[in-house]
């Protein structure tokens, strides 16, 4: 079994390509590099998006959501040797389910396992969970291209 180790914001930013105001991974506090990963995401209410969705009720859009599981799924599949240094594509979304809002100034948490892998493709599906004061927020299965 592989060691479970943690990342700080800084070592995400050295695996994964996105950047500020697109990185929406802050850190780790449970990883198994190409295995799985509990990353921690806030979301901070200050951030433009919230002008607009919605004034004066701010709920984090889905997709946000969405896009933080994929980001999780691509520092699963980023740290296997074969993929370091590879451009993660989004490919697909499967099982999405929203479950409880998240809001300006939540701390959510995102839990992304390896479901499948088609290597000979380069394409991994991960299962993720997000959770929000403790509660599941959204469920999703993301597939990932690495290229």
């Amino acid at each position: 079994m592989s060691e479970c180790k943690k990342l700080n914001h800084a070592q995400v930013m050295e695996i994964i390509p996105h950047r500020d105001p697109m990185l929406l991974i802050d850190e780790a506090t449970e990883f198994v590099p190409g295995e799985r990963i509990v990353a921690t995401f806030w979301v901070d209410p200050a951030r433009e998006i919230f002008k607009g969705h919605f004034p004066g009720d701010p709920v984090l859009p889905g997709v946000y959501t969405v896009e933080a599981t994929a980001q999780a799924t691509d520092l699963v599949l980023m740290t296997k040797p074969e993929y370091q240094g590879k451009t993660p594509l989004f490919l697909g979304i499967n099982n999405v389910r929203f479950r409880r809002k998240i809001l300006p100034g939540d701390t959510i948490e995102i839990h992304a396992a390896l479901m499948s892998e088609r290597p000979e493709k380069a394409i991994a599906t991960c299962k993720c969970e997000v959770y929000n004061h403790g509660e599941l927020a959204a469920e999703t299965e993301v597939t990932i291209a690495m290229r």
